[in-house]
């Protein structure tokens, strides 16, 4: 059956999914509208691993085989902090930059037959007239603002401060850097998404940023002080910001964003409108390109539009769970890094690699590092730690939500009495 399907948002969620609805049936109506210029998207590398490539391979080889020519690998991690190093096997990782990555979807997809309007602004006064209509427009969704009560977006800040930085230095590894200054630690992670190009974010928390004069410095004298700050990584090169005329780059703080429910009527959220996953774990583009293929495959033989959104979205909220958890505990070991900061290189670059667990923040650093070395080598310890892991992250997720439940309670109370 011949649909219409209007994408708002050019970036990977939209692109991606307008490719497999129209590979599905040539005869659906899509278009993809894009806010922006093509060509003119901010933003540096994007990190994906094997398991996104073997899915891009199964859904789409054409693309995925574009995908895979224009990106670099690496297969090794390095710790820096102040003249120690510690480098060490990981898995096979990928970087592509997001400009290429979506060139190569936007190609793909007019490739297809699918209409890409470029500088068409979508905002909640004029949504096309569509079937479907498919809210991939990021963090700061319009059509999802324009509906914020039926929706629900929670938004948590992050409490540390990031900047999103390019550099000319080709990391042969993915590389964390921690850089001691009198104000406390400032570090980045580094890794490169083409032969002459790498990623650069720069990370610290406020009382570091304020401290050093960065939240007053401009572009010109905060690069100078990070090249400083991060000379032994960079060997002699520039670090970039934003291409002249889209504005300096900007220091952040992360938003964390949930919503209540994905969908209304006809319309679904796709990606970053939907939820965001804290960047240290590098799965943004990855969860966003799965979230296509869920939605696809939910509209292959839908019984109605309906329902075929409801289980979109329970499929999507069930997956999530695991790489949210993850997000959640790796932003929090970087917020809490003098606890780790201090431990001998090869302890700190491990418990590095084992920030996504729900145990670390409970038990002291050493003996986290002792247990896992040791689970390493007796399958028991490695059962109980997988059994135990869970059970503490849901524990915790039922006291955080408890916590905001009496929260609201108490507020609810307050304003009814002020009412009397």
């Amino acid at each position: 059956m011949r649909v219409k399907v209007a994408c708002i948002g050019g970036g990977p969620a939209g692109l991606y999914l307008s490719i497999l609805l129209k590979r599905q049936d040539p005869s659906h109506d899509i278009t993809v509208h894009e806010r922006d210029l093509e060509g003119s998207t901010y933003g540096w590398g994007v990190t994906y691993w094997r398991g996104l490539l073997d899915k891009l391979h199964e859904h789409d080889p054409e693309s995925a085989r574009a995908v895979e020519e224009a990106s670099v690998t690496w297969n090794e991690g390095e710790a820096r902090v102040r003249d120690l190093v510690t480098r060490r096997p990981s898995d096979e990782g990928f970087g592509i930059g997001r400009h290429r990555l979506l060139e190569i979807l936007a190609a793909r997809a007019r490739a297809l037959g699918v209409q890409l309007e470029f500088e068409h602004e979508i905002t909640g006064d004029n949504v096309p007239e569509a079937d479907l209509v498919v809210a991939g427009d990021g963090v700061h969704s319009a059509l999802r603002t324009r509906h914020a009560d039926h929706f629900g977006a929670e938004t948590k800040m992050g409490r540390n401060r990031y900047i999103w930085l390019g550099t000319s230095k080709v990391f042969d590894s993915f590389t964390f850097a921690f850089a001691e200054t009198d104000h406390g630690w400032i570090w980045c992670y580094g890794y490169a998404f083409s032969p002459e190009r790498s990623t650069c974010v720069v990370e610290c928390a406020p009382e570091t940023w304020t401290g050093l004069g960065l939240d007053r410095a401009d572009e010109a004298d905060g690069m100078a002080l990070l090249e400083k700050l991060f000379a032994d990584i960079l060997d002699g090169h520039p670090l970039i910001g934003r291409s002249t005329g889209s504005g300096g780059a900007q220091w952040l703080s992360f938003r964390t964003l949930t919503n209540q429910t994905w969908q209304r009527d006809n319309v679904v959220l796709l990606g970053d409108a939907a939820h965001t996953t804290h960047y240290s774990v590098g799965a943004g583009t990855t969860l966003a390109l799965e979230d296509a293929i869920a939605l696809a495959d939910a509209l292959r033989e839908p019984p109605s539009l309906p329902q075929a959104l409801a289980r979109y979205e329970r499929q999507r909220r069930s997956e999530l769970l695991s790489i949210q958890s993850a997000a959640r505990y790796s932003a929090q070991w970087y917020e809490n890094l003098p606890r780790y900061i201090g431990l001998p290189p090869e302890q700190m670059f491990a418990l590095l690699g084992q920030r996504h667990s729900p145990l670390l923040p409970y038990v002291p650093p050493q003996l986290y590092y002792r247990i896992d070395k040791a689970a390493g080598q007796l399958e028991a310890l490695r059962r109980l730690k997988r059994w135990l892991g869970p059970k503490v992250a849901r524990t915790v997720h039922a006291r955080e939500l408890s916590v905001r439940a009496s929260d609201a309670r108490a507020s609810d109370a307050r304003t009814s009495d002020a009412r009397k």
